[in-house]
């Protein structure tokens, strides 16, 4: 299906805020911000990072709220046609705030409208808004089946555009491989108001927008998603082991790397390790899914990881749906719909590596120590291998498939009272992930994952002349660590489908040099 707009009136002045109001409005768009408390209210809505809201960052001259396929097409016209950089919003968890700021005078189009889930029994598929977040998905396939689900993250409130844009990990990823893996079809919509569907955007450029990142190839409006086959019972537990003298956190960690990773597809168990603030020592805490009954998940781990000592009553048989309502942290399934969560109203900043080879005890023992030395910090294993090994590392812009061991999350959280501190916070994470980067021996540079942006590898500032001419070279640096091999394939599905470079941000993918018009600010 395609829908070509008819051209919006030609906006008389450039970043004429009045005449966007009235490109919007003549074309029956009339949900948008025009005073500034309607901004800061919708701004800080979903802000999940709340550093995103100090001065120093630019904020929306509008925030826009499309109802429609149509009414999305028609916003992203009216910007393109007002040379105003495009931010779409469609959870707000990007990591460093690409959907919250910008370089340049800018429009937020919050998609928060757009969240609609049709589900189709028979062909087992699902169209989902890119506005539904994640908590919406899984409460209205639940509500259509007790024996469908699907494979995506376990935090309820990020949005689905932007994490099935960058390929979208969870806790059943290992069985069924990521979110991006499962998306079949898709409505795109492009700078000048196209709306594709995977016929018309072509298989370059709908293998792009599945793990190449969000923000950079135009709009998703819709995903058509394979929903998968879930047991009607599946085993979860969470459990933490306080109070840990460093060796011994130390040895359990180790002992995690080669149980973790190579569990039966059908069963995830990721670690977080941490300073205990309560007890003292080191608190680790355990989060598993198996995907079958309690009396083998409890076989199964006393078989491999005895040492873990999970008492019977810490496993719970429940529903698909409510296993990742207890992962979520959630007390009831009816929260999986409220999109308005706070989980935590602290600033952050992560960073990510994916080894190839365990950590030897020595750095994780190094880290430990690290982490005893600021309470702020917490660092997250997450096993791969599964479903994630056995597709193609050429299948889609994620490459990061067999072979990866793990993912690691170096992260820091603070709360906002201590902001004008945040730079010791940060040079506490930076040298704990160089500490560890000297133990990453398989992967020379190393490798990061787009949906945990990381702006520390690099930004390109479109505004200027040099740096865009010059955009490919320069956005290899991270495009790389992000996509492997498949950096170039992305750029020649950029060029295509986004020639002028419509949809920019300080890490998207650059189109072909010699193809950019000049329509980026020159603010």
């Amino acid at each position: 299906m395609m829908i070509t707009l008819l051209p919006p009136t030609t906006l008389s002045h450039h970043n004429n805020i009045e005449a966007l109001y009235s490109c919007l409005s003549s074309n029956g768009v009339h949900n948008f911000t025009t005073t500034p408390n309607d901004h800061h209210r919708l701004f800080n809505l979903v802000i999940q990072n709340p550093i995103f809201t100090r001065p120093i960052f630019n904020k929306p001259a509008t925030i826009v709220l499309p109802q429609s396929k149509e009414q999305l097409a028609t916003t992203i016209s009216c910007c393109t046609h007002g040379s105003w950089t495009i931010r779409l919003r469609s959870g707000g968890h990007s990591y460093e705030g690409l959907s919250q700021t910008a370089q340049t005078h800018f429009v937020i189009i919050d998609l928060m409208n757009l969240n609609r889930v049709e589900i189709d029994l028979e062909s087992e598929t699902a169209w989902v808004e890119s506005g539904a977040t994640l908590g919406e998905i899984y409460y209205a396939i639940s509500q259509a089946s007790d024996e469908l689900g699907f494979s995506a993250g376990y935090c309820p409130t990020v949005g689905s555009g932007g994490h099935i844009s960058g390929g979208g990990f969870g806790m059943m990823s290992r069985k069924y491989g990521l979110a991006s893996d499962n998306v079949v079809n898709a409505l795109l919509i492009d700078s000048t108001g196209r709306i594709l569907d995977r016929g018309l955007m072509g298989e370059d450029v709908f293998w792009a927008i599945r793990g190449g990142g969000g923000g950079t190839f135009g709009a998703i409006y819709a995903w058509k998603v394979r929903l998968l086959k879930v047991p009607k019972r599946v085993t979860i537990f969470t459990f933490f082991k306080p109070n840990l003298d460093i060796s011994l956190a130390a040895e359990l960690v180790n002992k995690w790397q080669s149980v973790g990773p190579t569990l039966e597809d059908h069963f995830s168990l990721a670690i977080i390790f941490k300073a205990d603030h309560e007890n003292g020592g080191v608190l680790l805490e355990f989060y598993g899914l198996y995907l079958g009954p309690k009396s083998e998940a409890m076989l199964r781990i006393e078989q491999v990881y005895s040492e873990l000592e999970i008492p019977p009553n810490e496993y719970h048989e429940v529903s698909w749906i409510e296993s990742f309502t207890r992962l979520a942290g959630l007390d009831s399934v009816t929260q999986m719909k409220d999109r308005f969560l706070k989980y935590d109203d602290r600033g952050f900043k992560a960073k990510i590596d994916l080894p190839k080879s365990p950590l030897p005890l020595k750095a994780i023992t190094g880290v430990l120590e690290r982490l005893l030395k600021e309470p702020r910090g917490f660092v997250v294993f997450n096993g791969f291998n599964g479903m994630m090994g056995k597709i193609s590392r050429e299948a889609s812009p994620f490459p990061h498939r067999k072979g990866t061991l793990m993912m690691v999350e170096y992260i820091v959280a603070w709360n906002m009272d201590e902001d004008l501190e945040s730079h010791k916070f940060l040079s506490w994470l930076n040298e704990l992930y160089e500490y560890v980067g000297q133990f990453i021996i398989d992967d020379k540079p190393r490798v990061s994952y787009v949906n945990h942006i990381d702006f520390d590898l690099g930004e390109i500032d479109w505004r200027n002349e040099s740096s865009a001419s010059n955009a490919i070279e320069i956005s290899r640096k991270w495009g790389e660590k992000y996509f492997l091999s498949n950096y170039d394939r992305l750029v020649r599905a950029k060029t295509e489908i986004d020639p002028n470079n419509v949809f920019h941000h300080p890490q998207s993918i650059p189109p072909l040099p010699g193809i950019i018009e000049n329509n980026i600010d020159d603010l």
